[in-house]
């Protein structure tokens, strides 16, 4: 008999555990929150989203969704939140979760908490996140204003009431955030603007510098180098098989580097220490389309002066975030979004590989 391999037993039990989390994920067996932590699993194992899909009928997007909402969940708990909250959330609500993942544990339990209370969908939810990134930056609460989730979004509205000189837009708006007031002073504050019809004008924000590839001349692709002759045959094989990954064509070798093709805009060749963070578009600011897809962020750490005609990267509570300042921030800034690059649209990624179809 052949003995196995060193740790080929591991394998196997890996391998069951996966062909287990696939057949529940597949009969819909748990609850989501548990679906969340199977794609998890599977995921780390090395099954793909697709292969996830084809296996399970769980979409990538829904994958995602699932995942990062359980991750917000388990937050929850470890946060202490009240078992009516959690009870709610562990049947339903993954959508709403989800749009919470950039809070901190603390605040996502608390905001979590408001979102149950108040019987909010996904997209109020969003709303609620936004105000509460955007008030946890204050050095200072505003005047009238606690730390509480509900004064946070209370004071969202009010600072949108005083920009606004729609009445019907300001009317909402007061009566959202006289709603969401959690405490007396926050109720007066906003209760203030009945009388007081001054308009602060808003600053309006600059736009991202969003790019999209449109040819494939502006598509490069990396090569390995071998080295420079005289070379042996074996130096020829030691180069690594270089595979792209994704639509920007990012190339990973050993270890956990990786590089990423770029075209020689200027902005690029005049960046003193560029990198590159990929993430999908929802995670940009002041984003309103409905359609998701991958972008690259190009960053230069060199740049951390503000201007307010830039956005920038941000410590968040421990993770990297973008944002735009109307005002010279407080916080530490870690560089400045030189340019977003979006995917070039290719209708069928098979074709272009053909020079004969292309020509056609």
């Amino acid at each position: 008999m052949t003995d196995l391999p060193p740790n080929a037993h591991n394998q196997i039990d890996n391998d069951n555990v996966a062909q287990e989390l696939l057949r529940k994920l597949r009969q819909k067996q748990g609850n989501w929150v548990e679906w969340g932590q199977g794609c998890a699993y599977l995921q780390k194992a090395g099954y793909s989203p697709q292969a996830i899909f084809e296996a399970t009928g769980f979409e990538p997007s829904q994958q995602n969704q699932v995942i990062v909402g359980s991750q917000v969940y388990n937050s929850l708990e470890k946060e202490g939140a009240s078992q009516e909250v959690l009870s709610n959330y562990s049947q339903r609500g993954s959508d709403i979760l989800y749009e919470l993942r950039l809070l901190n544990q603390q605040e996502r339990a608390a905001a979590a908490t408001l979102t149950w209370q108040h019987k909010l969908d996904a997209l109020e939810a969003r709303e609620v996140a936004k105000a509460i990134k955007d008030f946890s930056r204050f050095r200072e609460l505003p005047q009238g204003f606690s730390n509480h989730p509900g004064d946070a979004v209370a004071y969202q509205c009010w600072k949108l009431a005083r920009q606004n000189s729609d009445f019907q837009v300001r009317s909402r708006l007061i009566a959202k955030g006289l709603k969401f007031a959690h405490t007396q002073p926050a109720r007066q504050q906003i209760e203030q603007l009945l009388t007081d019809f001054t308009v602060v004008p808003k600053k309006p924000a600059p736009s991202l510098p969003l790019y999209r590839p449109e040819s494939e001349e502006e598509m490069p692709r990396l090569v390995p180098v071998v080295g420079e002759l005289p070379l042996t045959p074996q130096d020829l094989q030691a180069v690594p098989l270089v595979e792209e990954i994704g639509p920007f064509r990012m190339v990973k070798f050993a270890g956990e580097q990786a590089w990423v093709p770029l075209p020689g805009w200027q902005l690029v060749l005049g960046a003193e220490d560029p990198v590159v963070i990929l993430c999908n578009s929802d995670r940009l600011p002041n984003q309103t389309q409905n359609t998701v897809e991958p972008v690259m962020v190009v960053i230069d750490r060199a740049q951390r002066r503000w201007d307010a005609i830039s956005y920038f990267v941000v410590n968040n509570s421990g993770e990297l975030d973008f944002q735009w300042f109307e005002t010279e921030p407080e916080v530490p800034l870690l560089g400045r979004i030189i340019v977003i690059v979006r995917p070039k649209r290719i209708v069928d990624e098979e074709v272009t590989k053909d020079a004969w179809q292309i020509d056609e």
